[in-house]
C-alpha cells in the first residue's frame, strides 16, 4: 500500500484509515478487531460527488439534468471499478478465504467501493485538497479526455438538420478573453456562411455547443 501512498504523495497521518478503506466485510468477519470499509464507503461516495459537482458546475454551461446524467457516468459502478483497476486496488484489498478464493479481487462491486472507501480515508486523513488532486488525475482527466464524445448532441443535431440539403456547418472562434488559467470563448457557428449562432464557454468545445444550441433553437430559419 505505500507505493499508492507515495504515488500521491500521501504520508499518513493515521495508516489505519487506509487499511480500513481496503477492508473487506468478509475479511473482517474472519478476524476479530478488524473493521470493515463501509462507512469509509458512505464518507467516500459524498465526497466524490461533491468535488465532480463542483467540476461541472464550474467548468461546463450545463443544466442541471445534463450535470446529473453527466456526473452519474462517471461516478456509477463501472467507472469506479476502471479507475481502481487502473490504480491496482485489486493488489491491496483484504477479503475473507471464501471471497479471495472466488475471485474477490477483482470483483466489481468490491473494487468501486473500495475505490470510494480510500477517498473517504484520504478525506479524513489528508483533507478536501489532497482528495481533490486524487480525482483531478484519476477522474477528471477522463472526463477531459472524454469531453468531444460527451458533448456532442447538440453539433450532431445541427449536423443531421442541415445534411440533407448538402449544407455546410462551420464553427469559428471570434473571441478568447481571460488570463491563460481561466479564458472564457465565443464561437459563431455557420451555415453556408450565415451565422445562425453564438455560444461562449471556457472550453473551446464547449463554446462551440453552445453556438449549436443556439442556432438549433432558430432551427424554423435554418
Amino acid at each position: 500500500m505505500k507505493t499508492l501512498l507515495n504515488k500521491f504523495n500521501i504520508k499518513p497521518r493515521n495508516f489505519n484509515l487506509y487499511e480500513i478503506a481496503f477492508t473487506h466485510s468478509s475479511y473482517a468477519y474472519e478476524n476479530e478487531g478488524a473493521t470493515n470499509y463501509e462507512r469509509l464507503e458512505f464518507l467516500g461516495d459524498a465526497v466524490l460527488e461533491l468535488v465532480i459537482s463542483e467540476y461541472l458546475y464550474k467548468n461546463y454551461e450545463l443544466e442541471e439534468g445534463q450535470m446529473t446524467r453527466m456526473r452519474a457516468a462517471y461516478v456509477c459502478e463501472n467507472a469506479l471499478y476502471d479507475y481502481a483497476l487502473s490504480l491496482n486496488f485489486n493488489e491491496y484489498v483484504r477479503l475473507g478465504h471464501g471471497e479471495e478464493h472466488n475471485g474477490g479481487a477483482f470483483r466489481k462491486t468490491i473494487l468501486a467501493d473500495v475505490f470510494e472507501a480510500f477517498l473517504g480515508a484520504v478525506y479524513l486523513d489528508q483533507g478536501l485538497n489532497k482528495v481533490k488532486e486524487i480525482i483531478n488525475s484519476v477522474v477528471i482527466t477522463k472526463i477531459e479526455a472524454d469531453d468531444e464524445y460527451l458533448f456532442k448532441d447538440y453539433k450532431t443535431m445541427l449536423q443531421e438538420l442541415v445534411q440533407t440539403d448538402k449544407r455546410v456547418v462551420v464553427y469559428e472562434l471570434i473571441k478568447e478573453v481571460g488570463p491563460s488559467h481561466d479564458k472564457l470563448f465565443t464561437v459563431a457557428v455557420k451555415v453556408d456562411g450565415i451565422k445562425f449562432g453564438e455560444g461562449t464557454a471556457k472550453s473551446k468545445k464547449q463554446a462551440e455547443q453552445e453556438a449549436a444550441l443556439s442556432a438549433l433553437k432558430k432551427q424554423a430559419k435554418i
